[in-house]
This record gives structure tokens, C-alpha cells and sequence, in this order.
């Protein structure tokens, strides 16, 4: 296998008719899309960019991102995707933080800002670049780097994590492999590619020579109707996105037939919403997977498997060892709390640019096997028959009357109530418990506050019911999608 991330493409234009990428009035075909990307290549190339060189990208989800990306690749440089939802600074930050030589854009894009992003970076309009053009991708070593995927930031900073071509390529043959994916696939991209989720499906696309289907719709029924008419076959979504398309007509009535593989991860999805999943398409396959930027994919739980562990995060992915490990460094027992610490070929080489985070997370594997581990910050439980059960962010366990409380044990009791449509709980600081527990909430459509309040009293200890629920009309997200925690001010 050739090591550099750009033959995934190169080699699935082999079949140059196939369709890459189906747009909303247009079909890239993949050996326009391999084309595209040669083109854009040269144009780098042309324009000083070499190996190790990183190439940012502020394009929206399609054709010219993927084509961009696979360009970027083939120069050996690495790749930086910047979210298009990000404001001026944010982007000025980021590019300014991975010293970007060139950044590929298109002028749409940039009109849409707010103001001018302030750079010394090169600025390049994709559109304005030769459509096709004549290069190889070059050769790279393994462990060469390829791309810097930024974290979510839902704690702290984002950080920029620094992934090998190896890794990327280690990642995507384990993925659809369990997943099954084939080229008659048709696989929805609703995440930004600036995710590793996101990323994760356009890889996996190329790699197995299926089709991405790109809606740009703000409306989730315009979305869901976009999947239906593309015969999308596989669906991937982070947990406040499973709740908009759940609420949408176009996707609950009727569901979507053709789709025979759903997928969450980026976040625990409450066992009421896979039981809603499971009887909407009881044909679909459902996997539930957890990973982190850190390690692209780390865990999932086989859809025959669901209904019995809908709580569940599965087991440890092929080629993984996932290990629950107690404060003193020892293993932890069955159903112990313990942080969840990785070791596998998925593993990213570390953070850009910052010596002192990477020593905290990358440090060396002490159980033997291969020379690294990383230290997630994610306490787990491990039961008996191996199943593993998300607790909380080590930085996220709220501590109230002297227990550790996982906020999604909590959220999982909500949901389950049939009153609540989202949440969120959050610790806040209290003088007599140490912290009190607070639940925000989104209601429902009949949901009642008086009826989810007794239902919590009912279902949960008295040290785990929520001491206020904050009623809202929708919780603030980050551009990633995913709730964000310090906008809930808890």
C-alpha cells in the first residue's frame, strides 16, 4: 500500500464513471474529482508549496473540498481544514497557530466573512485553479504527516492534533471494515469535514469507492428529503443532529428505505433515542462508536447487540486495546470507574506546536505492546462480558454529597421520561453538596416540567436529581455541531 493519502482517490479513479460526489444539481464523477485534484496540485506546487508545507482549507462540504484535500496530499503537504462556520478571528487563530503557507478558498466564501481575514498566507481561489492537470502523488514515508485536525474545543482550546498518513489510512481500513461499506454505497456527509467524524466519512468513501452525498440545506426536512432522493444507504450524526432529524417529518414519515447503515458517535446517544432509531429503521444496521480526535475511532458496539446494550459504547475496535486504568496507573476491575486509556495503529503523532499537552495525553504504553498509549481523560466502566459504558469527561464528573456523578447517566434518565426532546446537565458550584446538579433542558412537544421533575424523583438516588432544570428553547452549539457546555454557563 502506497503510504501517501491522496491514492485513496488517485487509485479509485481507476473507475473514472463512478459517482464521487452528488451535489445539489451536479455529480462529480471520480475521474473528474482525481482531475480536479491534479489540477489544484499543480497549481500548489506552482505556487512554492513542499512537502511538510500545510495548506489550509476554507471551502464548504463538496467536490472542491475533497478534490482540494486529495491535491494537498499529493504535494506532501499536510492538510489543515478550517471550519467555514468559524468567524475571522477564529480562522486568523488557527491559521496563524499551524503557520499556513497557502490557504484554498473560494471567493464566496470569503465575501460571507464578517470582515477580511488578516493573514500572510497565500489566498487561492479553487475556482479560479485549472480543472485538470498532470501529477503523481508524492512519495511519503508513513509516519510522514498529513493532517491537523482540530479539537472540538468543547473544553478548553482547540487543540491541533497532528495525524500521519499511516494512521489516516490504519483508521479508515479498520472503519469500513466493520461497518461493511461497499462501492454501491451512497454515504450522507452531514458533518463538517473539518471533524474527524467528518473526515472519517469522506476517507472511508474514497477508500471504498462509494458516492458522498452533499446537501447544503438549512432546513433538517430539506436535508432528509435530499437523503431520500439520493438513495442514501449510510447515515452518520453526532447526537444533536440525530434529535433535529428524529423531529423532522421528511425523515420519520416515511423513513428513509433505502438506508441500511446508521451510525452515531461524537457524543452519547440516550438509549430513548436508539429505541426511537431501532423501531424507525429495524432494518438498518446501528452502530454506536466512540472515539476521539486523538484516536479517530476507538470503540463500537455491533448492531446485534444494541437493543439488549443501548447504553453501551461497545468494545474495543479491531486492532485496539482499550484498557480502563485506575488513578495509581493499575487496571481497573469489572464495573470500576477508571480512565479509558487507547493503544492501536489509529493513534495521531501528538498536538501542533504544543510539547507539553502531548506528554500529558501521548505517553509511553506502560503494559507493553506498542511504544505509545493515549491517556483519554474519559472515565468508562468495563462490565464482566467486556461491554464499556461512558461515564463523563475526567474534567466533566460532577462530585455532589460526596459521589461522582457522569452527566450522561443523568441525561439518560430524562430522555427516558419521554418529556425531554434535548439536554444537557452540568455541575455548578454549591456550598453544601460541593456541586449541585443542573439539567438544561428543551422540552418535548407535551413535555411538562412538573412531569419530568417527578419522574427524575422516581427514577434517579436523591444525590443524582437534578437540583434546577433550566427550560430553553434550543441549547447553543459549537460549529462542530455538538452542545456547547461553557455556553450554558455551568
Amino acid at each position: 500500500m502506497r503510504a501517501n493519502l491522496a491514492w485513496l482517490l488517485w487509485d479509485a479513479a481507476e473507475a473514472p464513471d463512478r459517482p464521487a460526489i452528488i451535489e445539489p444539481g451536479r455529480t462529480a464523477t471520480y475521474g473528474a474529482l482525481r482531475a480536479r485534484a491534479a489540477g489544484i496540485a499543480r497549481s500548489l506546487i506552482t505556487s512554492g508549496v513542499q512537502a511538510g508545507d500545510r495548506v489550509a482549507l476554507l471551502l464548504s462540504r463538496g467536490s472542491d473540498a475533497v478534490a482540494a484535500l486529495a491535491a494537498a496530499h499529493a504535494t506532501g503537504a499536510i492538510g489543515v481544514i478550517l471550519n467555514d462556520r468559524l468567524r475571522p478571528g477564529q480562522l486568523e487563530q488557527l491559521i496563524g497557530r499551524v503557520q499556513a503557507r497557502v490557504i484554498l478558498t473560494h471567493a464566496a466564501a470569503l465575501e460571507q466573512l464578517t470582515r477580511p481575514i488578516d493573514t500572510g498566507a497565500q489566498l487561492l481561489d479553487v475556482a479560479s485553479l485549472p480543472a485538470t492537470g498532470d501529477c503523481v502523488p508524492l512519495d511519503v514515508g508513513p509516519r510522514d504527516h498529513a493532517q491537523i485536525i482540530f479539537t472540538s474545543g468543547s473544553v478548553g482550546l482547540p487543540k491541533g492534533v497532528v495525524y500521519s498518513h499511516q494512521a489516516l489510512q490504519d483508521g479508515v481500513r479498520i472503519v469500513r471494515g466493520y461497518l461493511g461499506l461497499t462501492a454501491d454505497d451512497r454515504i450522507a456527509s452531514l458533518l463538517p469535514f473539518s471533524s474527524v467524524y467528518g473526515l472519517n466519512q469522506v476517507l472511508c468513501a474514497l477508500a471504498s469507492r462509494a458516492a458522498i452525498v452533499v446537501d447544503g440545506a438549512r432546513m433538517m426536512n430539506d436535508t432528509a428529503a435530499a437523503l431520500r432522493a439520493a438513495g442514501t444507504t449510510v447515515l452518520a450524526a453526532v447526537p444533536p443532529l440525530w434529535t433535529q432529524l428524529l423531529q423532522a417529518p421528511a425523515f420519520t414519515s416515511p423513513p428513509i428505505e433505502s438506508l441500511r447503515i446508521i451510525q452515531n458517535a461524537g457524543g452519547h446517544l440516550p438509549a430513548a433515542q436508539v429505541a426511537r432509531l431501532r423501531a424507525l429503521l429495524p432494518r438498518a444496521r446501528l452502530f454506536l462508536q466512540y472515539g476521539q480526535t486523538e484516536t479517530f475511532r476507538g470503540a463500537f458496539l455491533p448492531p446485534d447487540e444494541v437493543d439488549a446494550h443501548p447504553g453501551s459504547m461497545g468494545r474495543a475496535m479491531p486492532e485496539t486495546t482499550l484498557r480502563v486504568v485506575r488513578e495509581d496507573g493499575s487496571i481497573a476491575g469489572d464495573d470500576e470507574t477508571g480512565e479509558l486509556v487507547h493503544e492501536g495503529p489509529t493513534i495521531a503523532e501528538g498536538y501542533w506546536d504544543d510539547e507539553e499537552a502531548t506528554r500529558a495525553v501521548f505517553r509511553p504504553n506502560p503494559f507493553g505492546g506498542a511504544p505509545r498509549v493515549v491517556y483519554s481523560g474519559d472515565m468508562v466502566r468495563r462490565s464482566a462480558d467486556g461491554l464499556l459504558t461512558f461515564v463523563g469527561r475526567r474534567d466533566r464528573l460532577i462530585k455532589t454529597m460526596g459521589y461522582r456523578v457522569g452527566p450522561d447517566e443523568v441525561a439518560d434518565v430524562l430522555h427516558r421520561s419521554g418529556q425531554v426532546a434535548e439536554s444537557a446537565v452540568v455541575g455548578e458550584p454549591d456550598p453544601m453538596r460541593g456541586e449541585r446538579i443542573v439539567a438544561h433542558v428543551v422540552l418535548s412537544a407535551q413535555g411538562s416540567l412538573e412531569a419530568l421533575s417527578k419522574f427524575c424523583r422516581a427514577e434517579l438516588p436523591p444525590y443524582m436529581v437534578p437540583a434546577r432544570f433550566e427550560v430553553r428553547d434550543s441549547l447553543p452549539r459549537l460549529v462542530s455541531g455538538k452542545i456547547d457546555i461553557a455556553g450554558l454557563g455551568g
